[in-house]
């Protein structure tokens, strides 16, 4: 399959294998044991070590695909209850690989990107295996501070976070922004077995306002990540879903605190053609422990309204099919009354001595050869001698008093 093909829909194998085969996990696996084997072998079958193997595109797309059912609670629970047929293939977003896509379809995609398809890119081989492989530069980033830099597109700048236990201890936030809305990927990588890191979280920036950001937050409660491109498909087919199916995107992230040491994140560059400007900074939660109270409490209140949605479309949709069955008596009722009325009126209409012009009578003010009073108007009557018929009006009174004189002579 030609790299084209990556823009062309939800990013669904022709032939769909057992996830779990697909991953050589067990059904029983956990989420750390399938996300470990989905590293090893999106790394070996990755476009950007692959060029010019279809066979290793098809593989790494189903690994993707695998990944995406059994990494997500609520996918991988309908797997394992019914299947494929338990989910919504509609629904899943296409994801595309910038660094092995041409630049005309890096055009289309970009296009496509830009008129709200959703399209979720894949991090750079290159990225992945240097910081594998140890070989990456780390700047520190303290807590408390801040650094701003331009990161070009499919490459990554990486940062190391020290705390300390007590700062473990009080949670931990990383942000990015960026005022010029780059689009860009924060990245969280674990200590490897073999020096080197491998990814554990990434998210997605978001345009919030005149800014794209994007965050993590270790604050050792249940935290979650917004997804805004999920179903976004099925939602475009459906107008009404966009709001229903809205905090469905809302995901429990992986990793909910860190431990006392040094950590690593990086901003990857995500624009389709330019760098990426961001700011990245790192902050200890200590300093805000009535913001984190609230974040707490509006996630929860967040779930909670998901539950209340959930239970509500049902009612929505009854009665919305209802509302539907009774707008369309309305419309027939009232043509159907409109037209009663007309034939009302045609009747009442048909009641007159005088008749249309298509008929043989004569309407020309004149019946029977005498003049028809009712086309007989005096200059007091509407509104005097103003207007077009004026002079005819005066001619005629003219005409009246010279009969009168000679009567008079």
């Amino acid at each position: 399959m030609g790299t084209s093909s990556k823009t062309e829909g939800p990013s669904t194998p022709a032939l769909r294998r057992d996830p779990y085969d697909v991953l050589s996990v067990s059904r029983d696996s956990t989420d750390q044991e399938i996300k470990t084997a989905y590293r090893k072998l999106a790394l070996k079958y990755h476009p950007d070590k692959n060029v010019g193997n279809p066979e290793a595109s098809e593989l790494f797309k189903e690994v993707a695909y695998s990944y995406n059912i059994l990494s997500d609670p609520e996918k991988r629970r309908q797997y394992d209850s019914a299947g494929f047929e338990a989910l919504d293939v509609d629904g899943m977003d296409m994801e595309i690989d910038l660094s092995n896509l041409g630049t005309v379809n890096t055009m289309f995609a970009a296009l496509f990107s830009k008129l709200g398809v959703p399209i979720k890119t894949t991090i750079s081989a290159n990225v992945l295996e240097e910081a594998l492989n140890g070989t990456v530069t780390i700047k520190p980033l303290p807590l408390g501070t801040s650094v701003s830099g331009k990161v070009e597109k499919q490459c990554a700048h990486f940062f190391g976070v020290t705390i300390n236990d007590q700062q473990a201890a009080a949670g931990i936030v990383v942000r990015v922004t960026s005022t010029a809305q780059s689009k860009f990927k924060l990245l969280y990588f674990e200590q490897d077995a073999n020096g080197g890191y491998g990814l554990a979280l990434q998210e997605d920036s978001e345009k919030t306002g005149k800014v794209t950001s994007v965050g993590m937050y270790f604050l050792h409660f249940q935290v979650y990540r917004m997804d805004s491109t999920m179903n976004a498909v099925a939602m475009t087919k459906d107008p009404e879903a966009a709001f229903f199916k809205r905090l469905e995107g809302l995901q429990p992230c992986e990793v909910s605190e860190l431990k006392a040491g040094t950590h690593i994140f990086a901003v990857y560059g995500d624009n389709f053609f330019k760098p990426a400007t961001y700011t990245i900074e790192a902050i200890c939660a200590k300093s805000y422990e009535e913001t984190t109270e609230k974040l707490k409490e509006i996630e929860a209140q967040i779930l909670r309204k998901r539950n209340d949605l959930r239970q509500f479309e049902s009612e929505y949709r009854k009665a919305l099919a209802r509302f539907q069955e009774v707008t369309n008596r309305y419309s027939q009722e009232k043509q159907f009354v409109d037209e009663l009325l007309k034939m009302r009126d045609n009747i009442h209409s048909s009641f007159t001595v005088s008749r249309p012009a298509n008929h043989n009578d004569n309407v020309s003010g004149l019946s029977n050869g005498k003049v028809d009073d009712s086309k007989v108007c005096t200059p007091g009557e509407d509104g005097g001698s103003d207007g077009k018929d004026r002079p005819t009006k005066k001619k005629w009174f003219n005409l009246n008093l010279k009969g009168s004189d000679k009567k008079l002579g």
